[in-house]
C-alpha cells in the first residue's frame, strides 16, 4: 500500500513540477508550486519523517507559497514579455540543465556505480523523529546550522538596505540624535512673571 502511495504521489508531484514551469498564467503556477508542496509532504509522511512533512506545509505553503501568491497577483505582470525573455534565454537554460543532468548521471551512475550509499545518520526508531533531527543539527551540524542562520540575517540586512530610501519632505524619527542630545538642547528654562502668564 505504501508503494503504490508513493508512486502516486511521485507522479503527481513530478506533474505539478513541470506544470508550475510550463504553466502560461503566473497564478496557476504559483497554485501549482502549492500542489507540489503538499505532494512532497506526502512523501514525507510515508518515509515516517511527520516533522519535516509539517514544516514543509506550515513554512512554505503557508507563509512563503502565499507570499508569492499576493505579489504575483498584485503584480501587472506581462506576459507576452515573458514568452519573449523565455524564448531569448532558452539556450542558456538548456546547457545548464544538460550540465546539472551530467553531473547528477556521474555523481550517481559513475561514481557509486549506481548502488545508493548507505545513511550515515541511520533512524533511531526508540527516540521521536523531532529528536533524531536535533541531535543531528546540534552536534554534527551545529557550524554550519549557524552559518545558515547568519546568512540568512545578512540577506534580510541587504534587504532591507536595498529598500531603504530617503525622501525629502518626509517626517521620521531620528534616533541618534534624540539619543546624543544634551540637556541644554532639550530643556529651555523660561522664568515667568507672577501674575503675567506664560
Amino acid at each position: 500500500m505504501n508503494l503504490i502511495a508513493f508512486f502516486i504521489f511521485s507522479t503527481l508531484l513530478i506533474a505539478a513540477a513541470l506544470c508550475v514551469t510550463v504553466a502560461r498564467n503566473p497564478v496557476h503556477s504559483v497554485l501549482f508550486l502549492i500542489f507540489s508542496f503538499f505532494c512532497a509532504a506526502a512523501l514525507f509522511l510515508l518515509q515516517g519523517a511527520e516533522f519535516l512533512a509539517l514544516l514543509l506545509v506550515i513554512i512554505y505553503v503557508g507563509a512563503v507559497a502565499i507570499l508569492f501568491l499576493f505579489v504575483v497577483m498584485m503584480l501587472n505582470i506581462e506576459i507576452k514579455e515573458i514568452k519573449k525573455s523565455f524564448f531569448r534565454f532558452l539556450p542558456v537554460v538548456l546547457v545548464v540543465a544538460l550540465i546539472l543532468f551530467v553531473e547528477l548521471y556521474y555523481a550517481i551512475v559513475v561514481d557509486m556505480g549506481g548502488v545508493l550509499p548507505e545513511a550515515i545518520y541511520p533512524i533511531n526508531y526508540e527516540i521521536s523523529n523531532i529528536h533524531n533531527i536535533g541531535m543531528i543539527l546540534y552536534t554534527d551540524f551545529f557550524f554550519h546550522f549557524q552559518i545558515a542562520g547568519l546568512v540568512l540575517l545578512l540577506a534580510m540586512m541587504g534587504a532591507v538596505v536595498l529598500t531603504l530610501r530617503k525622501r525629502d519632505g518626509v517626517k521620521k524619527q531620528k534616533i541618534i540624535k534624540q539619543v546624543s542630545r544634551t540637556r541644554k538642547e532639550s530643556v529651555k528654562v523660561v522664568k515667568v512673571l507672577t501674575g503675567k502668564g506664560v
